[in-house]
């Protein structure tokens, strides 16, 4: 009798959860909610032999980790191709269209989040773990904080369910919860997110899950692993089916017939993005038949059978006080605007590239201009052009030094570029090193630029290899570096030595050399 009610407990809090976090429409109070917990959780603290892993009181509970295991991804999350305006879209229904050897074709459009991806994994309805997305084929298995997204469903509802069933979506944050957290977070002293997007993803991958679970994260769904294998036929399905399994899906999705609707429905969420209590910075376009887009198969990094149209970025005018350059891991030196700070897209904007020389005399840019800046597929901050009505005479033009900032070893022309070919260059070796531990390289956890520049500056690390080398005292030398923290950088040292070749080739950051075409030259 105890372990049917339980059972039934389990069961109906799981059904209230979902009315009220996923349907939004709560059939009982928060009292009889309340009350409904209260008697599971005395059941289970008077029976711990009774207690199971999809028990709503287990959401939360477990012990701050020490690092993140890996989870390998089955199938891999692929990236998708951008359109950047309506004459992409177009020109991506054509190829579809002359692909498939018809024009009568459905689209399944969904708002494109800007969260972190996940995907989670069921056995026999019941939520076994869950990961983010990595690099496509590997992420970090964050298990413990998801099960504290009230989003998640913990027992898939329904019956008939597959043994397997592996979900892909999106964790975000609300802006008002974005709002609220950065509120308390100036309250304390602690550093601000940026936007929504770093608030989730930081959140997430908190190391205590009771961190996680103060958040107020979203879990929406929008895929299935392999749809044909459960009889479901279309993308639009697909979503209907996840609402039905209690998760989360987004209720601006619309199918649209043909590409003169998805253009429609593109240009109205665009001005109603700014309304959405979640940040979307496109809107994502799939073939609705499951079985087209099985016959359409997937590139290198992407599926052939969607895109994402990439809204016009925001623009905001501010001005330019002073460019400074920086040197890359392959000695480019870049010019970088330095700005006065201005609001945009939700961030706080202080620098911006400027890409090369040519492209700042091209614009006519000069130190002192008000100029237009944007960020550039909501991402990377670029000036657009100078304005210049509001010049006054007092603007300087930019000349390009003819030596390194750092090293002052002469500069070399390389087409558009301007190279430090000096090998020994400190940035280039700070470069070279973090672009190594780079999460898609050699995926050092804890290995950031910061870190970088101590062991190079204090500890004299001059090439990848030394990283190898490292010892205990030789960390403790650096600032922020404990006993905790120097364990668990040495191990995600050691566990680097276990990646595949193409990522050992990538992460040597030969020129020319990116993700792509590492894995080519790995096969041979």
């Amino acid at each position: 009798m105890l372990k049917e009610r339980i059972e039934e407990l389990k069961r109906t809090i799981e059904y209230h959860n979902y009315r009220y976090y996923v349907l939004d429409s709560p059939e009982i109070s928060d009292g009889e909610y309340d009350s409904l917990m209260r008697e599971l959780m005395e059941i289970e603290q008077e029976h711990p032999e009774l207690i199971t892993p999809d028990s709503p009181t287990q959401r939360v509970g477990t012990k701050p980790l020490d690092a993140f295991p890996p989870m390998v991804h089955r199938i891999p999350l692929l990236s998708i191709d951008n359109a950047m305006d309506t004459s992409e879209l177009i020109q991506f229904h054509d190829r579809i269209a002359k692909w498939l050897g018809k024009k009568d074709i459905f689209y399944c459009c969904e708002p494109k989040f800007d969260g972190l991806a996940v995907e989670i994994i069921y056995e026999k309805g019941v939520f076994s773990r869950g990961g983010t997305r990595g690099d496509g084929r590997t992420g970090e298995d964050v298990s413990q904080n998801l099960k504290t997204i009230k989003t998640v469903p913990l027992r898939i509802l329904g019956q008939d369910l597959p043994e397997v069933l592996e979900v892909r979506g999106e964790v975000v944050m609300y802006k008002d919860e974005f709002e609220r957290l950065n509120e308390s977070r100036a309250m304390t002293g602690e550093p601000l997110f940026a936007n929504p997007r770093n608030a989730a993803a930081g959140s997430l991958r908190q190391l205590d899950p009771s961190i996680t679970a103060q958040r107020s994260l979203v879990f929406f769904a929008y895929a299935i692993s392999e749809p044909l294998v459960l009889g479901i036929e279309r993308q639009s399905q697909v979503l209907d089916t996840l609402l039905s399994f209690g998760f989360k899906v987004n209720p601006e999705r619309m199918l649209c017939n043909g590409i003169n609707e998805v253009i429609e429905f593109v240009e109205y969420m665009h001005e109603k993005r700014k309304s959405l209590p979640y940040e979307i910075d496109g809107i994502v376009i799939k073939v609705d038949d499951i079985r087209d887009q099985e016959m359409l198969g997937n590139k290198a990094r992407s599926p052939r059978w969607c895109v994402a149209y990439k809204f016009p970025p925001d623009q905001a005018t501010t001005r330019l006080k002073d460019i400074t350059l920086q040197v890359g891991r392959t000695g480019a030196v870049t010019p970088v605007a330095v700005l006065e700070p201005v609001r945009l897209a939700g961030v706080t904007i202080s620098r911006a590239t400027l890409h090369n020389e040519d492209e700042i005399k091209r614009k006519d840019i000069r130190i002192g201009d008000v100029v237009v800046v944007q960020r550039a597929g909501d991402v990377i901050p670029e000036i657009v052009m100078p304005v210049k009505t509001r010049r006054n005479g007092t603007e300087s033009v930019f000349s390009m030094p003819s030596r390194c900032p750092v090293c002052n070893s002469k500069l070399v022309k390389d087409g558009a570029l301007w190279r430090c070919v000096n090998m020994s260059c400190p940035a280039i070796i700070k470069e070279s090193i973090y672009h190594f531990a780079s999460k898609d390289a050699m995926d050092i956890d804890g290995l950031g630029i910061r870190t970088v520049d101590q062991m190079v500056d204090r500890l004299g690390l001059a090439y990848v290899s030394d990283l190898y080398r490292l010892k205990e005292d030789d960390l403790r030398k650096l600032e922020g570096f404990k006993d905790k923290s120097i364990r668990n950088l040495l191990t995600s040292i050691e566990k680097s030595k276990d990646v595949g070749l193409d990522r050992f080739i990538y992460a040597l950051g030969i020129q020319h050399v990116g993700q792509v075409a590492a894995r080519d030259i790995a096969r041979r």
